[in-house]
């Protein structure tokens, strides 16, 4: 694919990832797992949205459960630093060449002038500035819960071309904090971040575009491990996808579950800081086998394979394209793949599933 030229004119003062607009076919459904099981906070609600908030979030939402005939992301909201800042994202994006669609009374409740765009990757973008106040629940130790959520961490989006979304998104202001590669340069999968965190955003190598997941943070690690508990004794396991486990990239960690419809949310936590302005990248190799799991875990393949589906602005299913490169998934699990633990060692050992499993050696 082309490169995406960076715009004449400034781009945006992001300041954080806020919002995502999710579009759910069973509202009840969604009401229950977000709100009984996980703990999400509702600010309103009416018959067709749900508004959701974190424990420590004072924003209006950081979660719309909007109810629709197609499960898919309507919008990954940014919030931006000044109401002139609205303005320069729509310039930024209208000189890109993007569809733009202005609503100055704001396109979700409790979020006032707003910009949503199509974005040159095909994701649909929103920024906004001015929101309501919600009550911050932070000191309301009579509601918090064994495994509460505490904020919204990150987004994380799959992109058959992964270096040319990074691109993009480090002119739009985004710093890369990690990444996967191979040795031939090929770049798997990248981190970056606008709130000092491992990141506001990711790219995941595949065939997109299409949503990862949405990350909410708790605060410590037994929390997590109450939400695996909590499902267990609600006869809901199935929901787990992946984990719990500690990611290498990042270091934080993690749990991955699936939603009614699908939609995946990992529950996170204790990654570290990245706001110094010479914060170093990290690169990983994509044959390291702690580099998805700490403890050298197999990554299950629906992790790498099923993603949410994205909408345009009139609300149509966005065309999925392939990935041209081979996969992370095809590198490290597919028949022929590999990983190491210990770089160099040649004991030809196999780990994980039965014969598409990870060696351990220095093979690359």
């Amino acid at each position: 694919m082309n490169e995406i030229p960076k715009p004449s004119v400034p781009a945006p003062d992001i300041i954080r990832c806020a919002a995502m607009d999710l579009v759910v076919t069973d509202l009840a459904a969604s009401r229950a797992f977000y709100v009984d099981v996980l703990g999400l906070h509702v600010t309103e609600e009416d018959d067709e949205a749900i508004y959701l908030r974190s424990f420590e979030e004072f924003i209006h939402h950081n979660l719309v459960l909007r109810k629709g005939p197609v499960a898919a992301v309507a919008a990954f909201a940014y919030r931006v630093r000044t109401p002139e800042d609205v303005d320069a994202a729509e310039a930024y994006y209208q000189e890109l060449g993007c569809r733009t669609e202005r609503r100055r009374d704001g396109f979700q409740k409790g979020f006032g002038d707003s910009v949503r765009v199509e974005d040159p990757l095909g994701f649909p973008y929103e920024f906004f500035h001015a929101t309501e106040h919600a009550e911050r629940l932070h000191q309301r130790y009579d509601l918090i819960s064994a495994g509460e959520l505490v904020r919204l961490d990150h987004f994380n989006q799959v992109t058959p071309d992964v270096p040319r979304g990074r691109k993009y998104l480090e002119d739009l202001g985004f710093r890369v904090t990690e990444d996967i590669q191979d040795d031939q340069g090929v770049t798997y999968a990248a981190w970056m971040h606008r709130k000092g965190t491992v990141h506001d955003t990711a790219l995941t190598g595949g065939n997109g575009p299409r949503m990862h997941h949405i990350a909410f943070s708790t605060h410590e690690k037994h929390n997590i491990i109450q939400i695996c508990d909590k499902l267990g004794a609600l006869r809901m396991s199935d929901h787990i996808e992946r984990g719990p486990g500690r990611h290498g990239v990042s270091n934080a960690f993690y749990l991955y579950i699936t939603d009614p419809d699908g939609h995946r949310v990992e529950i996170y936590t204790q990654d570290y800081w990245t706001g110094d302005p010479d914060n170093p990248v990290i690169t990983w190799d994509v044959h390291d086998n702690q580099r998805r799991d700490w403890w050298g875990n197999p990554v299950v393949p629906s992790w790498y394979t099923e993603a949410s589906p994205v909408l345009d602005l009139d609300g149509n299913v966005v065309e999925v394209v392939e990935r041209t490169d081979s996969s992370e998934m095809e590198v490290t699990i597919g028949a022929d793949g590999f990983s190491y633990t210990r770089e160099g060692d040649d004991d030809g050992t196999y780990r994980g599933q039965a014969s598409k499993g990870f060696k351990i050696g220095n093979q690359l």
